[in-house]
């Protein structure tokens, strides 16, 4: 028997659920199909929102041949042999045959570079699928080819119209009586995946004898009995979650940096990880508005090497919140990237005479340190003199900002 997923996929556009934003009616995609002819595009979302279900519907929508490649066990030679049979399939004057490629990012450079001359052509029109980014995962001249949509993860309201879809119009499901009392459980531990919603639901039903079922939140959670935060630590969500993380600290919201922190922690991330991140936000966002920021960052770093997980936790949470909390600077870090960009800019220019280093009495006699003014021997340990290259003599690239603990000498 097929699994419940599969029996209820739909096959009408007018069943398809979710993503009201593409193919609701007027929305472009649904209008780019209602016209009967589709250009080659990208979608990309997370597991379970429809990606391949779309695809299937606007083949058999449009009436062509449909052809499937797995990323997963395809290679470049099952790509060309595709592409021969959807040219020799074709008629003149006929809609393209659709080439759907499921996980198009795990494609290798040289299998999308097989595909380029078939999209260009029009000999096929290419429908992939993707839960990556597609601008770090596909190439560019592939990229540039194809229209990019993306999906949702499904909300709430289409979560529930599936799952009472299922219960009244599956022919299996139909049978038993089947009574959804609670659904946060169910709903949460689907992440917004319909697949795994239906995979659920399936599971449940299976593991009772009775015809009369009510399905709970504490049935859902004895039957599962896992972890229900999706976190892949290579995955997108990972570095959205991080990005999300770090952007909270230097918002200075210290609720949503616990928050995010513990997502992180839950989804299994390596507290190692976690604390070099609060270690680069020290310096990068706090900087010298409160220089003891990296000092404790770096303090909670090597408590969590000393007292390991899961405690911890503490001394990272207690530098989280103190740096959400601390006053921001971004001045060391903009100096320093102003830097960079001035040496990649003007290259290797010449140390000045009196600052090179003469451990030889040829360099003395060159010049090199002789007119170099010693700091200490002046008031306050602090002489004006030349540091910068030639040419850059009039150049700031730190420049103080207000919460700054610290003031430039006047050296310009």
């Amino acid at each position: 028997m097929e699994p419940l997923a599969e029996r209820l996929r739909p096959r009408r556009l007018e069943d398809y659920i979710g993503q009201e934003h593409l193919v609701g009616e007027g929305a472009v995609l649904r209008r780019m199909i209602d016209s009967g002819r589709i250009a080659s595009f990208i979608l990309w979302g997370p597991p379970g929102v429809g990606k391949t279900t779309l695809a299937q519907i606007i083949a058999q929508r449009l009436e062509t041949p449909f052809f499937t490649l797995s990323a997963v066990t395809s290679g470049v030679k099952d790509v060309r042999e595709v592409i021969e049979r959807a040219q020799s399939n074709r008629f003149f004057n006929s809609a393209s045959p659709i080439l759907f490629i499921d996980e198009i990012h795990r494609f290798s450079k040289s299998q999308q570079d097989s595909l380029l001359g078939a999209v260009e052509k029009g000999t096929v029109t290419l429908i992939g699928a993707t839960t990556e980014n597609p601008s770090f995962e596909v190439i560019r001249p592939l990229l540039s080819r194809c229209q990019l949509y993306v999906l949702k993860s499904l909300e709430k309201a289409d979560l529930l119209k599936l799952l009472h879809r299922a219960v009244t119009e599956d022919v299996e499901l139909k049978k038993r009586h089947i009574e959804l009392q609670e659904t946060d459980a169910i709903l949460r531990y689907s992440g917004g995946d319909a697949r795994k919603l239906l995979n659920i639901l399936d599971l449940i039903v299976a593991a009772e004898t009775g015809d009369d079922i009510v399905v709970t939140d504490k049935m859902v959670e004895e039957r599962l009995q896992e972890n229900p935060l999706a976190y892949d630590k290579g995955g997108e969500m990972h570095y959205d979650i991080v990005s999300a993380f770090i952007k909270s600290i230097r918002g200075s919201d210290p609720d949503a940096a616990l928050y995010w922190m513990a997502r992180m922690i839950e989804g299994g991330e390596d507290p190692q990880f976690i604390a070099r991140r609060v270690v680069i936000s020290a310096s990068e966002d706090i900087g010298l508005a409160n220089p003891n920021a990296l000092l404790l960052a770096n303090a909670a770093f090597d408590a969590v090497m000393k007292i390991g997980w899961p405690e911890g936790r503490i001394p990272l949470a207690e530098a989280v919140v103190y740096l959400a909390m601390s006053p921001k600077s971004t001045s060391s870090y903009r100096g320093i990237n102003a830097a960079l960009a001035e040496v990649q800019k003007s290259g290797n220019l010449p140390v000045p005479l009196h600052l090179r280093n003469a451990p030889t009495k040829l360099m003395r006699d060159l010049g090199y340190g002789k007119e170099y003014k010693y700091p200490p021997d002046y008031p306050g340990h602090y002489v004006k003199q030349q540091y910068m290259p030639d040419g850059l003599t009039d150049v700031s690239f730190w420049e103080r900002q207000e919460n700054d603990k610290v003031n430039r000498n006047n050296n310009k």
